[in-house]
């Protein structure tokens, strides 16, 4: 059985978390407040589900969502992730996490930095670019003819494989962006960055969520600029 872990459990480790124990899996939730604040989430969720340090969390998973803001990638635990995939939902916005120079002149991508921080694991971007609200309300069975797909990226090819399988079984198709140097592709202010699966409607909230095939996204992917 696998266990989904996540470092970080709020909006979009949360919602992927429901997911996760609706589709089977087992998880554990961790944050920076320590496993007392997760008490409530962890009752909605049920027997499936446990907290944990972050530390405890990155060992016992066997994909471990990485949900923290950007400024804060330099706190997850390096040694208890080796050799495994890790789910990368990061953004770099500034005005929140400081500058990052090697992300202002756009010589590496934000994904990019948390790969050299675990060097021995593999890093693929994923939920990065949709509003939690929409991911958790336009899950689909496979075959549905109104499935969205989300993109993602990365540098090992297994790794990609397993996240895409974790994907489907939550309810998603995958858009294979290229590897993690492609990841500017689907972060903020290109195509494929909410507004897709908002209908193109300015505000995110206030849309209940569109579905967004791989033909849209794959084409949002394509025209994307790179923003500096």
């Amino acid at each position: 059985m696998t266990t989904i872990a996540f470092i970080g459990s709020g909006h979009i480790g949360g919602t992927v978390a429901r997911l996760s124990v609706a589709a089977g899996y087992d998880v554990v939730l961790s944050n920076s407040r320590g496993p007392e604040m997760l008490k409530d989430l962890v009752a909605e969720l049920g027997p499936r589900a446990r907290a944990a340090t972050p530390a405890e969390a990155a060992a016992a998973g066997d994909l471990v969502v990485v949900s923290i803001p950007l400024r804060a990638y330099r706190d997850v635990p390096v040694e208890p992730l080796a050799g495994k995939p890790v789910l990368d939902t990061n953004n770099y916005y500034p005005q929140r996490d400081g500058n990052f120079p090697q992300l202002d002149d756009g010589s590496v991508t934000s994904s990019e930095l948390l790969q050299q921080h675990l060097p021995t694991s593999k890093v693929v971007k994923v939920f990065n670019n949709i509003f939690f609200a929409h991911l958790g309300a336009l899950s689909r069975p496979a075959g549905a003819s109104d499935r969205t797909a989300l993109p993602i990226a990365g540098d090992d090819a297994a790794a990609k494989e397993t996240v895409t399988a974790f994907l489907d079984a939550i309810g998603y198709d995958a858009a294979d962006a290229g590897p993690l140097a492609e990841g500017w592709r689907f972060q903020p202010g290109t195509p494929v960055y909410g507004n897709p699966y908002a209908g193109d409607q300015p505000n995110l909230s206030a849309s209940p969520g569109v579905p967004a095939g791989t033909a849209k996204i794959r084409a949002g992917l394509d025209a994307a600029t790179r923003q500096r």
